[in-house]
């Protein structure tokens, strides 16, 4: 007989909810008001975060293998690929992400960055057995230079000597007690580029802006620095590199809107390429000298063309997908010693993969095939360009992706995605998880490139210079949202914003102009005050960001920095927010997020804070990125598809 008690606590368990599972959440993590991530979100989700892309590192003289980055297990890794299609051999095992790699000419040594937890105080580290011996200071930001061609020293910066001069130091990695200093420098953004064959001189760049940038032959034993450009004229030089003759290669816009590849010969620049509009992005000079390889951002898109040195013919590679040679420290083209082409490339439907080109036939041959969660990326949808004219008649640009119209008819809802930089560019490349968004949930983005924005000429990359400038590039949000909200296909009650970096300022800054057209902003590693910003940064970075945002330390300037941070106009941001934010950002320290989260709470706003503790300028480890997504899905959800048909 089941007694009265039994009865009451039966009934109660019965009208009682049902528990959630929920994903435990990541130790570093700190979830400031957010919601817990359901179990369930997280398996359906699954598939779409187990996509990984292959960045080509260079090739392996010894063996002829090919070094790639990739990720197994929670971090980017190196790992050898013996032949095209080969097993992904993987040869470091650090808990944080090795950022770059760089093997010797000869193959015997192994080159790799990394830094810890994401503060950017990079060491040099050589690999071997699974192991990394370093080789600079364990204190200092250091960044990779170049090898010299017969592989007895590396060039790199430093800014061991003040932290904040990055300092040109060449070694043997092999011995780090060969470290030497060799050039004292002050300001701008230094390195050693490259070697001359002998190895007694090499090219050193100091990058002042993205628009401003000269040459320089180093003289290795006696540290004396000859410009062979004009350090004080307003061009760009990228990438300066000796041919074997001798002759100094490098990119450059001048006398051009767009950068060329091209000579500097008698302190002048003489353009070998001759595509008229778009820029020279990458480019590697055969160890023979005979031909070069070189990568054209057309539109976005990387095209790759390959030069006769002799007589001047070009041949467009037409084998590759179309899709993007990504950034990398390094090599992003590197030709082998045996003439071989490598790269690494994605698109909308490419993960991410490594080719190598025939130099003589330019036949392409794919040597890996990453994989995407066991998902078909061929259903991945493929963007469209949108140009429209801003409130002043310049004419910007970006990429929609819209979801398939036979499984989401109807208006969708939108989240308009805005990259960093702000010298960035969002080229058609593979989304990855956001994926899950188009596919599964019937969600459109668009990637606007503001003014500002590289990739379409030096004349728009200056239109937001400067703090009287800066919001011109807001501006030019709100003209994309007057042509989207005009979209058949787009529900113009249900769009939101989100951006990472200055992208991140963005964000805030148009929910600041423009919450009364949007549901949500989420807004990562961002700006929100730019003299707090500036005072704050590291100080190897200060003068860079003063170049381009203002100088906090002029008066006048600093009012209107002031004036146009988001911290000033809080109480204008009406709709939810999203702050993520890493607790050993260089760039961005956290006290950005700390502040705004702090001010709309105390406007009676929503304001979620996620603060991943473990990380810096952007997660890097994937239980925190998958947690941030997690997250985002679920601030997209209680947001922008509240009573939106699914």
């Amino acid at each position: 007989m089941i007694s009265r008690v039994s009865l009451m606590a039966l009934s109660l368990a019965l009208c009682a909810a049902p528990a959630v599972a929920e994903i435990p959440k990541p130790a570093a993590i700190v979830a400031d008001g957010l919601p817990a991530v359901p179990d369930d979100l997280a398996a359906a989700t699954l598939p779409y975060l187990q996509s990984r892309r292959a960045a080509f590192v260079g090739w392996n003289a010894a063996d002829r293998s090919m070094l790639i980055k990739t990720r197994f297990g929670a971090t980017d890794q190196i790992h050898v690929v013996g032949a095209p299609g080969g097993a992904r051999r993987q040869i470091s095992f650090e808990a944080e992400p090795v950022m770059a790699g760089a093997p010797s000419p000869s193959g015997d040594v192994l080159l790799v960055q990394k830094d810890n937890g994401g503060d950017e105080f990079y060491q040099l580290y050589t690999l071997a057995d699974g192991r990394l011996t370093r080789v600079t200071d364990g204190k200092s930001r250091n960044w990779f230079g170049a090898w010299s061609p017969d592989g007895k020293r590396v060039g790199y910066a430093s800014s061991r000597r003040n932290g904040a001069d990055m300092d040109l130091y060449v070694v043997d990695p092999r011995d780090p007690a060969t470290d030497r200093l060799v050039a004292q420098v002050s300001g701008g953004g230094w390195n050693i580029s490259d070697f001359s064959a002998d190895g007694s001189r090499a090219l050193v760049l100091n990058r002042m802006s993205i628009n401003h940038a000269a040459v320089y032959e180093l003289d290795i034993a006696s540290g004396r620095m000859t410009p062979l450009t004009d350090p004080e004229t307003q061009v760009s030089y990228v990438d300066p590199q000796y041919a074997p003759n001798g002759a100094v290669w490098a990119a450059s816009n001048k006398g051009s809107d767009f950068l060329r590849l091209g000579r500097i010969e008698g302190g002048d620049f003489r353009p070998v390429s001759t595509e008229a509009r778009w820029d020279v992005s990458d480019y590697a000079i055969a160890p023979d000298g005979s031909f070069i390889a070189y990568a054209v951002n057309e539109a976005g898109a990387s095209k790759l063309r390959v030069l006769d040195v002799a007589s001047g013919a070009v041949r467009a590679v037409d084998g590759l997908p179309n899709g993007v040679i990504p950034y990398s420290i390094g090599a992003t083209i590197d030709i082998a010693p045996w003439g071989a082409i490598g790269l690494s490339l994605s698109s909308a439907r490419v993960a991410g993969d490594a080719f190598s080109i025939d130099p003589k036939t330019l036949a392409v041959t794919q040597w890996t095939h990453s994989e995407t969660g066991g998902l078909d990326p061929s259903i991945n949808v493929e963007p469209s360009l949108v140009e429209v004219k801003s409130f002043d008649g310049e004419t910007v640009s970006g990429f929609l992706y819209q979801p398939d119209a036979t499984r989401f008819p109807g208006k969708r809802p939108l989240i308009i995605d805005i990259h960093g930089g702000p010298e960035g560019q969002t080229r058609p490349d593979f989304l990855g998880s956001q994926n899950y968004l188009l596919n599964e949930l019937g969600v459109a983005i668009f990637f606007p490139n503001v003014r500002g924005s590289s990739g379409y000429g030096t004349r728009f990359v200056n239109l937001d210079n400067g703090p009287f400038q800066r919001e011109n590039s807001v501006k030019d949000i709100g003209a994309f949202l007057d042509n989207l909200e005009k979209n058949p296909g787009l529900d113009a009650d249900r769009f939101a914003v989100t951006g990472v970096s200055y992208g991140g300022y963005m964000c805030y800054a148009t929910a600041v102009h423009y919450s009364d057209r949007l549901k949500g902003a989420n807004c990562y590693v961002a700006i929100s005050n730019f003299v707090t910003f500036l005072e704050n940064t590291q100080s190897y970075r200060r003068d860079l960001r003063r170049v381009e945002y203002g100088d906090e330390r002029d008066p006048a300037q600093r009012a209107q920095l002031q004036a146009i941070s988001p911290l000033t106009s809080v109480d204008k941001i009406t709709i939810p927010l999203l702050v993520a934010t890493g607790g050993n950002d260089p760039r961005v320290p956290a006290s950005e997020a700390d502040q705004i989260v702090a001010a709309v709470r105390a406007n009676g706003g929503t304001a979620w804070h996620l603060l991943a503790q473990n990380e810096g300028h952007g997660f890097h480890k994937k239980e925190n990125e998958d947690y941030y997504f997690w997250t985002s899905l679920q601030f997209w959800k209680q947001t922008l598809l509240a009573d939106t048909p699914r």
